[in-house]
């Protein structure tokens, strides 16, 4: 059984988390955009007789803490709110595991606090020195993630939630698993008790990595060193290789930043993997919890 509660952190921030399983929480779960937390339920109901787990909404996402300011949403505030959950929870965490944006923040936080966790898991989520080489170098890449440059508008919140929000939907593509019980869990998401996707939507407005807009854009100045990116943590990638979004060449020469790297890919398999297939994903982390 799904149980539901909110974890407070230092800053006045406070997620509003998920959880399944008894005993010392051994993973953690996060999620990515569009989504929230519930995303993970059937896994973590899969997870429970065998392990505790535990999935929190992000900052920003519904029931959790949501700063108006844009500068709340870069790399170093989300990430600590990582670190102090999983302090919180019992460090080190026998695995993280990281969907999408979520999985943005997991490659930041193990590289910068590899204490906290044991192993990670990756799902359709770009190592940030591959994706910011795709998108200098990969025409493919930049039409792929041109839809980040429309979500960083002004605007994009509005335009989003019109008509039920019929410019969301197709995110998914065709989505035979997205029922109408599952589709009132995302229109209650992004309601997000009133406050809409501004949290969510700044995720992108603060990352410097977006498609160049052109010659001089900041992205070609953007620098990152190896030392401050390598993640000397154990990482599987698991990896849906039908993701229209985020194209396989993101996993090429993964191990110069990912020395210890194992990579599955499942080429049946959509970004909305973690939907597809609920029981390949729990069965992968149960083998990575032994």
């Amino acid at each position: 059984m799904i149980r539901c509660f909110d974890q407070p952190l230092p800053e006045g921030i406070t997620l509003a988390c998920r959880g399944a399983g008894t005993g010392r929480v051994r993973a953690l779960l996060l999620h990515g955009f569009p989504e929230a937390a519930f995303v993970w339920d059937e896994v973590l109901e899969q997870l429970a007789p065998r392990a505790a787990a535990v999935a929190p909404n992000l900052r920003g996402y519904v029931g959790s803490t949501a700063p108006a300011e844009l500068a709340a949403y870069r790399a170093r505030p989300l990430v600590a709110d990582l670190a102090a959950l999983i302090q919180t929870l019992g460090a080190p965490l026998d695995l993280l595991v990281a969907h999408d944006w979520g999985g943005a923040l997991a490659w930041n936080l193990s590289a910068q606090h590899p204490g906290l966790v044991r192993r990670l898991l990756i799902v359709n989520a770009p190592h940030p020195a591959a994706f910011l080489r795709e998108l200098r170098h990969s025409p493919a890449q930049q039409a792929a993630s041109a839809y980040m440059n429309f979500l960083c508008r002004p605007d994009a919140g509005a335009l989003l939630a019109e008509h039920d929000h019929a410019r969301l939907w197709p995110f998914f593509g065709s989505a035979p698993w997205l029922t109408e019980a599952l589709r009132a869990q995302y229109r209650a998401a992004w309601a997000n008790g009133g406050r809409g996707l501004a949290g969510p939507l700044n995720y992108y407005r603060a990352s410097p990595l977006r498609p160049p807009a052109g010659a001089d854009d900041p992205l070609h100045r953007l620098e990152l060193p190896d030392a401050a990116v390598t993640v000397r943590v154990p990482t599987t990638v698991l990896w849906g290789e039908r993701d229209h979004a985020l194209l396989p060449g993101l996993l090429d020469g993964l191990e110069r930043w990912v020395p210890q790297l194992n990579v599955v890919r499942v080429p049946e398999a959509s970004h909305w993997i973690v939907h597809e297939q609920p029981g390949r994903v729990a069965a992968q982390i149960e083998a990575l919890l032994g």
